[in-house]
């Protein structure tokens, strides 16, 4: 019997950071971060990225708030969402692969040496590091969506699911600005300014908080 089909998101976004423009620099794409999200509202959303959204420095899996978290302090993000249809079975394998992600948050770090295996085009994979396209990569690869074939998944990029032909497009344009966002709760959360507003001495303490 045919399995009835399931859809997958993965949100591609350019906050604009120091570490988004620089991996943008490397790689000549237009995008340096990409989640996979569960619902077209993105209301459930998980990469590996800032834990706390005024320190950088400070990365691991995250379940990602457009509303609440690091995005708020970005207001001009750029993204691209785009879908993936899936079979019952690869999506709740997806599920139970991000399950375990969440059971074991603390375990995972941020895999920032593993940027240098995808400059170098040497794949540096560690013990449970990731970054973010790789670990949305091997999210699919370990639930039986195979995309890339033999690529290894730290060397997969944002740009990789762009160019993917499986990928349908949803929707392309500013983060907030993105139709099914929930306006109330923007109006409430969106901060004023974004960190590139700030003053010197006033961003430090604001990354450093």
């Amino acid at each position: 019997m045919k399995e009835n089909k399931k859809t997958i998101y993965v949100l591609l976004t350019d906050t604009g950071t120091f570490l988004a423009r620089a991996i943008k620099w490397f790689t000549g794409a237009p995008y340096s971060h990409v989640s996979i999200v569960f619902d077209e509202k993105l209301d459930e959303i998980y990469s590996f990225g800032r834990k706390r959204p005024r320190n950088p420095l400070i990365a691991g899996f995250i379940k990602e708030d457009v509303y609440y978290g690091t995005y708020r302090y970005f207001r001009n993000t750029n993204c691209l969402l785009l879908k993936l249809d899936v079979t019952e079975t690869e999506y709740h394998k997806i599920r139970d692969k991000i399950q375990a992600f969440e059971n074991n948050k603390d375990l995972f770090s941020y895999n920032l040496i593993g940027l240098l295996g995808v400059l170098f085009s040497y794949p540096i994979a560690l013990n449970n590091a990731y970054f973010c396209s790789q670990f949305v990569a091997e999210v699919f690869k370990e639930s039986g969506v195979d995309l890339w074939g033999p690529l290894h998944s730290a060397l997969v990029t944002p740009n990789d699911f762009l160019l993917h032909p499986r990928f349908e497009y949803v929707y392309e344009g500013k983060l907030y600005d993105y139709p099914l966002l929930d306006e109330e709760i923007l109006s409430n959360t969106i901060v004023g300014h974004t960190l590139y507003d700030i003053k010197p001495i006033a961003f430090l303490k604001k990354i450093l908080l």
